[in-house]
């Protein structure tokens, strides 16, 4: 079985529009333990076969899981199949890279269950090529990643935050916030390095005032009450800050440890949906053993 954590963008900027139809970012992420699970069970007859908790979402190439695995088999040369269901704990649709998760799962899930011995170099490159989240997931932690989001650079020594999380009854299209963008951009003079250096620092106030995320004001003009809810959260005085995660719908204030527990009270007495704890964790998608 493999944990899939969700993760939250503390800070993300998008850079500029590519010739290819993506968009280069510069965003620092933090995984979370908020987790779908995966189960892998290793198939000869080489079928690929996936099945979900969640009945909205497609089990067939559409999702990354499945798309991870055919990526790894094409990768490799490896004729095997496998028997997969994925328990979702991660919402959709909310930011939380729940999709890139599970993707990232399925590809060190599978790289076990199959024997490859795929190096982690060479398991980054597959990952790439499925999703500009996936590597992310395959190392966690903290980390600054730029480009399509693929270039992760690891955070050393950040402290692990404590959040508050609270998930909008709103979906948000990733495509659709970007669709939003109008370039070229206008500077904002905030800057992801200085979010690194105070998690390194580990003040929660000045991590708190460098929370950003440019697809606040396109996920805003889509649904008007995630701005709504932002203020709501931010009004409540008990956050060193409050943003929204990846293209929304969800929120996240930033807390200190002893505050999150009456900050999470405080958030879902809004009643701007399911609020929840969570803490930043150090690591990323792991394969647990059945016991």
């Amino acid at each position: 079985m493999v944990r899939c954590p969700a993760k939250i963008n503390l800070f993300l900027d998008v850079v500029r529009r590519r010739p290819d139809g993506y968009h280069d970012i510069d965003t620092v992420m933090q995984a979370i333990d908020l987790f779908d699970e995966l189960e892998i069970e290793p198939r000869r007859d080489g079928a690929l076969t996936l099945a979900c908790s969640d009945p909205t979402l497609p089990t067939d190439e559409r999702n990354l899981v499945v798309r991870a695995a055919a990526a790894l088999r094409e990768a490799t040369g490896c004729r095997a199949g496998a028997r997969m269901r994925l328990t979702k704990g991660i919402p959709t649709q909310a930011g939380l890279g729940g999709g890139s998760s599970d993707a990232a799962g399925a590809l060190v899930g599978l790289n076990a269950a199959w024997g490859l011995g795929l190096p982690a170099d060479q398991l980054r490159d597959v990952a790439a090529g499925v999703g500009s989240d996936v590597p992310f997931f395959l190392l966690g932690g903290t980390a600054r990643c730029t480009g399509r989001g693929e270039q992760v650079e690891p955070v050393a020594g950040a402290a692990q935050c404590h959040y508050v999380l609270v998930c909008p009854h709103v979906k948000v299209s990733t495509a659709a916030a970007y669709r939003k963008l109008r370039f070229p951009l206008t500077p904002t003079g905030l800057d992801a390095s200085m979010c690194v250096y105070n998690l390194v620092e580990g003040n929660v106030e000045t991590v708190g005032r460098c929370l950003y995320n440019r697809l606040e004001d396109p996920a805003f003009s889509i649904h008007p009450m995630l701005s709504d809810a932002k203020s709501g959260l931010a009004e409540c005085g008990v956050f060193a800050g409050v943003c929204m995660t990846g293209s929304g719908s969800a929120l996240f204030g930033l807390c200190r440890p002893q505050e999150a527990k009456g900050a999470c009270e405080r958030a879902a007495g809004l009643g701007l949906g399911r609020a929840r704890r969570v803490r930043g964790i150090a690591s990323g998608v792991v394969v647990h053993s059945r016991r």
